[in-house]
């Protein structure tokens, strides 16, 4: 997981889950934590969001060069195959 978050996202995941939890002792179970909790909330959304987008980057990025190996053998055996135009 840490390969697809980067440091700088991994601070953020931290310090929001910090200040969500100060926030949980100093204002107690009440109105203001339902707020605090969206907020927590859209910001794990958020996180998992880029973590689902560098995956699917990264298994995109793997068929594009399976994609490229596979055009380069294509054109390798036409170039050896002689020419049926003649």
């Amino acid at each position: 997981m840490s390969k697809h978050l980067d440091r700088s996202t991994q601070i953020t995941l931290g310090v929001t889950l910090v200040l969500f939890v100060v926030a949980l002792f100093e204002k107690g179970f009440t109105h203001d934590l339902l707020l605090e909790a969206a907020v927590f909330l859209v910001s794990a959304k958020l996180i998992l969001l880029a973590y689902k987008a560098s995956v699917n980057n990264d298994a995109l990025a793997g068929q594009l060069a399976e994609m490229s190996r596979s055009l380069t053998r294509i054109e390798q055996s036409l170039e050896r195959s002689p020419s049926s135009e003649s």
